[in-house]
């Protein structure tokens, strides 16, 4: 039995600033039906983390406790629970609450982690390297050969993007902001990299010999939205997974007939891994790629679990590198 002074938490009674993050002592409830009680080794820290904190997105009820991502072991299991047993490791991503030490969980939202993957290291890039698991074998299935387009592939996702694109034989074109981070992408596996904006689809069409690209992955949103499509061959797929500009609003469909009967999409992780066995297949091939060492996620921070508020700052005043994770 867990004693109550071994659980902290952190919630939010009241949203706002990284202050409003409140370490707090909370009791170990028993797992009811289907459920696990997970001992939390390593907890992840992501931008949507800041958005639940700051009330741009709702808790499902207030105080409540950010978190998405996490990694640990099983101390204990509910009823009806089959697939997993009292000392297995484990990770999720996408499931809300994840800044305890320990926590009740949906059993069939957990992947067991193989003996070659850490705790820290699954929980630093559960959420990211499914989605990227989404966007280059899902959304669209990489073939070796292709020239792909890829927004901040400095960035988080982005560096998976880079990396997983070129194990997959794709040409990984990207576009950033400055010479420092076009040598971080090019140290993950971009082909080329165009530093800036300014003319997008003419220097892509130079790179390509004129034939375009027939997928865009970007994370940018409203700013970049008319340049991606246009940096697009015909039929050309554009995914816009992020909105670091503020979201993409008031689109003419018809758009996308002048630029060559183009494609549109706006997906999220959690609809790609809703079923069962799509979470576990796209866990199964992230996770090989982990151990293989294709993929090679860097741990920039660690902060203890109770200064959660401390690592919010870090985060959204710029000074992070990498994943940031919180140890209890």
């Amino acid at each position: 039995m867990v004693a109550q002074s071994d659980n902290t938490v952190v919630r939010v009674h009241r949203t706002g600033g990284p202050e409003v993050l409140q370490r707090e002592t909370a009791p170990v409830d028993q797992p009811g039906e289907g459920q696990v009680l997970l001992r939390q080794d390593a907890i992840g820290v992501n931008f949507i983390d800041t958005y639940f904190r700051a009330g741009l997105y709702r808790f499902p009820s207030m105080p409540g406790v950010p978190g998405m991502e996490g990694a640990g072991v099983v101390e204990a299991v509910g009823p009806g629970v089959t697939t997993l047993r009292v000392g297995d490791r484990v990770a999720y991503a996408g499931v809300l609450g994840g800044y305890a030490h320990y926590r009740l969980i949906a059993a069939d939202r957990l992947v067991a982690l193989p003996d070659g993957l850490p705790a820290d290291v699954a929980a630093a890039v559960m959420l990211r390297g499914l989605s990227a698991h989404m966007l280059l074998r899902r959304v669209h299935d990489v073939r070796a050969g292709e020239s792909i387009l890829v927004y901040a592939p400095a960035g988080g996702v982005g560096q998976l993007l880079c990396q997983w694109g070129r194990h997959l034989g794709a040409r990984v074109i990207g576009v950033t902001s400055s010479e420092k981070k076009a040598e971080i992408a090019r140290a993950c596996g971009a082909s080329d990299v165009v530093v800036g904006r300014e003319n997008l689809p003419e220097r892509v069409r130079e790179l390509t010999g004129g034939k375009m690209v027939p997928v865009v992955y970007d994370s940018i949103g409203r700013d970049t939205f008319e340049d991606s499509l246009s940096c697009l061959a015909p039929r050309g797929l554009m995914v816009s997974y992020g909105n670091a500009s503020g979201p993409v609003t008031g689109v003419d469909v018809g758009t996308l007939a002048t630029h060559g009967s183009l494609y549109l999409t706006r997906p999220t992780m959690m609809t790609y891994v809703a079923a069962r066995a799509d979470l576990e297949s796209a866990a199964r091939e992230l996770f090989d790629l982990l151990v293989s060492g294709v993929l090679k996620p860097s741990i920039g921070q660690r902060f203890a679990l109770g200064d959660a508020a401390q690592a919010h700052q870090a985060l959204e005043s710029g000074q992070t590198t990498g994943s940031t994770i919180l140890v209890p």
